[in-house]
């Protein structure tokens, strides 16, 4: 699995604060807010908009916050805290304990399959084992594992993305983004990974799919 962008950091940093609010939207989307691309534009831009709830409008806010943070200092080491300090702004004012690691279980919808209770000790070592042949296929491996790791109560696969688009952008491969019309089938997929713990199929679908970026 090859990079299928070779972008400079900068023409990458680029390419994310030029689509920042398609990919705010697709994630919004993702986690069920069904928000409009006009709606967020307007809310990225410091408005609000009727017809959303307020957790709803500071989900959208959140992400706005956590893209800038990543993007304002790429470079920060990516460790355990770097990804609780995401789920603490992906999740601040809306979900208990942003940015904690769970100690309760927590259910996942649409499968009765749970994962287990996270232990910091043991999430340290098995994100150093998180590689790849390619940086993007390490970028996929980190947000699948985190994505089913569920370290956090809420907010997993927000954390995930924005994770993962971490080492994209650092390394100029592009961004990970579920388009809407790809996200039945990728949330498909996910359950079966949840399930099976098999990520071969979802991992071929992220490729082919939901890789954005631009020749330069």
């Amino acid at each position: 699995m090859q990079d299928l962008y070779k972008l400079t950091q900068e023409q990458n940093i680029f390419i994310a604060k030029r689509n920042i609010v398609d990919y705010i939207w697709k994630s919004a989307n993702l986690e069920g807010i069904a928000v409009t691309y006009p709606d967020t534009q307007v809310i990225f831009d410091g408005y609000s908009v009727q017809g959303y709830k307020i957790e709803e409008i500071t989900a959208i806010n959140n992400l706005k916050k956590a893209w800038q943070f990543i993007l304002n200092d790429i470079d920060l080491e990516l460790n355990l805290a770097y990804i609780c300090k995401i789920n603490g702004i992906v999740g601040e004012g809306i979900f208990y304990n942003s940015g904690m690691i769970r100690s309760t279980p927590v259910k996942i919808g649409g499968t009765t399959w749970q994962p287990t209770i996270p232990f910091e000790s043991q999430i340290k070592e098995e994100l150093d084992k998180v590689s790849g042949e390619s940086n993007t296929e390490r970028a996929i491996n980190m947000m699948l594992y985190l994505m089913r790791k569920q370290i956090f109560l809420d907010g997993n696969k927000r954390t995930a993305m924005l994770i993962a688009n971490k080492i994209m952008i650092e390394n100029g491969c592009g961004i990970i983004s579920i388009p809407i019309d790809k996200q039945p089938e990728f949330y498909k997929l996910l359950i079966k990974y949840y399930e099976t713990s098999n990520k071969e199929e979802i991992k071929e679908y992220i490729y082919n799919y939901c890789i954005d970026g631009m020749t330069f």
